[in-house]
């Protein structure tokens, strides 16, 4: 077992709550932004951060579903507002 599957175990029976996965999820938008003091909240969308546009947004999706180990549906996606809703299908894959 790899390092990272050890850590999606662990991540998955721990069942993180929305701070520790707000964490996580800023990580990954600051990483695929290149904006190392981003500060999101559960109420920040495309609309809010700058740079986030469809092209990120795809990245940022694919670094998601990598680091917590889940798939989202595109049906899913298309119904996020928020940063808030895509933590809500974060939980529900955990």
């Amino acid at each position: 077992m790899t390092l990272t599957s050890v850590k999606n175990v662990l991540l998955k029976k721990n069942k993180m709550n929305r701070s520790d996965i707000l964490v996580k999820v800023q990580e990954i938008f600051r990483e695929e932004l290149d904006h190392n003091s981003l500060v999101l909240s559960e109420e920040s969308s495309a609309n809010t951060v700058s740079g986030w546009d469809s092209l990120i947004h795809v990245q940022i999706i694919s670094a998601i579903e990598d680091e917590f180990d889940i798939t989202f549906s595109s049906k899913e996606i298309i119904s996020w507002k928020n940063v808030g809703e895509m933590i809500d299908s974060i939980q529900k894959h955990l």
